[in-house]
């Protein structure tokens, strides 16, 4: 496999990978001890899932380091071929197209666990977060490139197809049936999330336990780096003047997912429609906020993010609070005014430096 640069312009994730400081460098310690004292940092980045996936990890020499990166690319691709809404012969898709036949349909662990944990998602949301409102998003998709909204006429069709009860799984053979003809499943709000904890994963089994993957807006974190509490994270800021100051998390075996309309929007008739579509109502959302949510698996956090920035400040932290070991903190600037929201165990991520450091030690 080939290791490759890619340009992306997504300012996320430009702004991840400097928050944690993402040269290439040597990291040994006269503080650490036997193999400890050997670790080095290394970092790799491909496209995977329409994305850059950049991995950061640490590892006794070039050769673990690298074939431990081959192996996790590896997964994200496999994983790729099974949730992917864009690959014609995907799983995913595969079963997208038993959609209204009666059919029940067995599917692969790796699908099995992603849908399972989305329709979790969905039911403690109220809908808020759905992963059959693929017709909408097909909508919006082209509203997006067309710079109009979409026909009322498609709307009311597809919303025939959208709704999280028409998705039936049986946990006991591990099989889907989607009841509704022309329903559409998309993963795009928490198969990256999955990706990143698998990927992970796999550097974890190879002894690389101290590393990181960002897909994005996601991250999965493993162990931190040598003598650091945590991998120290930049909260994203919204893109407006007097925007709340910066803000880190330090982030030890946990996953981190920003959801928000920051990046992909379109504005048509003077009002900007996010890329997130409300699956209850088949609207952009038109809410300018910024939704950072960090739970005990990268998967979650990534669904969490998404459902609350449908759902609203509000409402959505107190649905944060009621996942074990979830937080998020919400930003949002309604007309002239900026407004900032935060859950009770978010304050547990924050780092907190001394005031003449001046922040300056970032990983």
């Amino acid at each position: 496999m080939r290791f490759q640069r890619l340009a992306f312009r997504g300012a996320l994730f430009a702004l991840l990978t400097a928050a944690v400081g993402l040269a290439t460098c040597s990291c040994s310690s006269t503080t650490r001890k036997g193999k400890e004292a050997n670790l080095r940092r290394y970092e790799f980045e491909e496209p995977q899932m329409g994305v850059p996936f950049r991995i950061v990890l640490y590892a006794e020499n070039p050769a673990k380091a690298h074939a431990g990166a081959r192996a996790a690319f590896r997964r994200i691709s496999e994983l790729n071929n099974i949730l992917s809404d864009y690959e014609s012969d995907s799983e995913l898709n595969r079963l997208t197209r038993t959609a209204g036949t009666g059919e029940s349909i067995r599917v692969s662990d790796d699908l099995w666990r992603v849908l399972s944990r989305a329709q979790e998602i969905a039911r403690l949301s109220g809908g808020a977060f759905d992963v059959t409102a693929g017709p909408y998003i097909s909508l919006w998709r082209r509203a997006r490139r067309q710079h109009e909204l979409p026909d009322q006429v498609r709307l009311e069709q597809a919303r025939k197809a959208v709704g999280y009860k028409n998705l039936v799984l049986d946990r006991r053979t591990k099989s889907a049936k989607l009841l509704v003809p022309k329903m559409r499943l998309d993963l795009g709000a928490i198969a990256k999330g999955y990706a990143a904890r698998e990927a992970l994963r796999v550097l974890e089994n190879r002894g690389i336990k101290r590393a990181m993957v960002m897909a994005s807006g996601d991250v999965a974190a493993g162990e931190p780096p040598p003598d650091r509490p945590g991998w120290r994270i930049e909260i994203a800021p919204l893109d407006v003047p007097d925007a709340p100051p910066r803000r880190f998390v330090l982030l030890k075996n946990y996953g981190l997912a920003t959801s928000g309309d920051v990046f992909q929007y379109v504005e048509i008739n003077g009002i900007r429609y996010s890329h997130i579509v409300d699956p209850r109502t088949g609207v952009g959302l038109t809410d300018h906020s910024l939704v950072t949510v960090i739970a005990p698996d990268p998967m979650t956090a990534d669904a969490l993010a998404t459902a609350v920035s449908v759902l609203g400040p509000a409402k959505g932290t107190k649905l944060v609070e009621r996942v074990p070991g979830a937080a998020a903190f919400v930003v949002r600037k309604p007309g002239d005014r900026i407004e900032t929201y935060e859950t009770s165990r978010f304050v547990r991520f924050v780092e907190r430096l001394p005031a003449a450091s001046g922040g300056q030690n970032s990983l």
